[in-house]
């Protein structure tokens, strides 16, 4: 990972991914609004806990692992995502 910066955008960009495609579950199908928003605060919660973790880093070795467990929790919100169609 380059930097903290770069770090943050992309980890913006996947949680801006998982909301929008929330919303357009929302769209076609009411009934699961309740079940997007949960999963909405879900990944907002998930971002606030990954940026608080980047702040506290000190090498690029900590980078390592934060992108490791963001990679592995897109995969899990995608898998939640593709469980409400």
């Amino acid at each position: 990972m380059a930097s903290k910066r770069k770090f943050k955008r992309e980890l913006n960009y996947m949680v801006f991914d998982v909301i929008e495609e929330c919303f357009s579950v929302q769209l076609y199908d009411e009934k699961k609004t309740e079940v997007t928003n949960q999963l909405i605060d879900e990944v907002i919660e998930f971002r606030n806990k990954m940026a608080a973790k980047v702040h506290a880093s000190k090498s690029k070795k900590d980078f390592t692992a934060l992108n490791i467990e963001v990679e592995d929790a897109a995969v899990d919100f995608i898998h939640k995502i593709n469980g409400l169609h």
